[in-house]
């Protein structure tokens, strides 16, 4: 079965160590863990998720991971899909939580978050940090901004060992 590109539109709005309240500045630590089928009765279109996980987890070729905030573990702060290449991981979608988005969001740096978790799974496998995805047009620029992502032709962004390891540096302690 053939499956369809995402061209990714998430919002690098910071990096940050965890995740940032964007009011106060706090800052609180994060855990990633698999995404669970028990999770998915709050991670709804109905509710303002933009993508069908429910769907993206019966996937046999993806693994699916939520952030977290430390010990809560019930509030899902985004998601994100990835899928094991010969040589790369690939990130079919990546969400932030609907209260994430936008100019009233809760809390910054959990997209980047994610793609950071990506590049240190794509270094624990032996990829050397190499992480692609597709990107909508308007956001190609961005990436290349936020990530150090590079253009690898039509809408594929490619993040390299170097870029990846400042990422990976960013949110993961040693």
């Amino acid at each position: 079965m053939k499956q369809s590109v995402t061209y990714l539109d998430f919002e690098v709005d910071k990096l940050t160590r965890s995740i940032e309240n964007a009011v106060t500045g706090d800052s609180f630590p994060t855990e990633i863990s698999y995404l669970l089928k028990t999770d998915l009765k709050t991670i709804l279109k109905t509710k303002g998720w933009k993508f069908d996980w429910k769907k993206e987890l019966s996937f046999d070729d993806r693994e699916v991971y939520k952030l977290t905030i430390l010990n809560n573990p019930s509030i899902v702060q985004a998601l994100v899909s990835l899928r094991i290449e010969n040589d790369h991981v690939y990130m079919p979608l990546i969400e932030s939580a609907p209260f994430n988005r936008g100019k009233d969001k809760m809390y910054l740096g959990a997209p980047g978050n994610l793609v950071a978790f990506a590049c240190r799974l794509s270094f624990q496998k032996g990829f050397e940090g190499f992480v692609s995805f597709h990107s909508k047009t308007k956001l190609m620029e961005h990436y290349e901004k936020t990530l150090e992502a590079q253009h690898f032709g039509g809408q594929l962004m490619i993040i390299n060992t170097k870029a990846a390891k400042k990422l990976v540096d960013k949110y993961f302690k040693s």
